[in-house]
């Protein structure tokens, strides 16, 4: 018994140094982690926003998918039906 009680003071602080050493490294990965997404990433523009575009992706006659500003589209859509759509491209 009398070697556990002198043990055991001497492994706390090692546990501590540890935990200690454990949290700052993670600190230092977040901080890393967090600096790189911020900086390097493609800022996307907000919608709502004056410089967001907003566009709309559409199929054209010859089967491409294209996007097109919005502000050129008519309000009075309807959605097409899958036999319209088929009839519809030339192949």
């Amino acid at each position: 018994m009398a070697s556990k009680e002198l043990t055991t003071p001497q492994i706390l602080p090692s546990r501590r140094k540890f935990v200690w050493g454990l949290g700052i490294l993670s600190a230092f990965a977040a901080i890393g982690s967090f600096s790189r997404l911020s900086f390097l990433g493609k800022k996307n523009p907000v919608p709502g926003k004056p410089g967001a575009k907003k566009t709309v992706k559409m199929l054209t006659q010859d089967g491409r998918l294209v996007e097109i500003d919005q502000s050129f589209l008519t309000a009075n859509s309807k959605k097409v039906s899958n036999t319209e759509l088929q009839n519809w491209i030339k192949k």
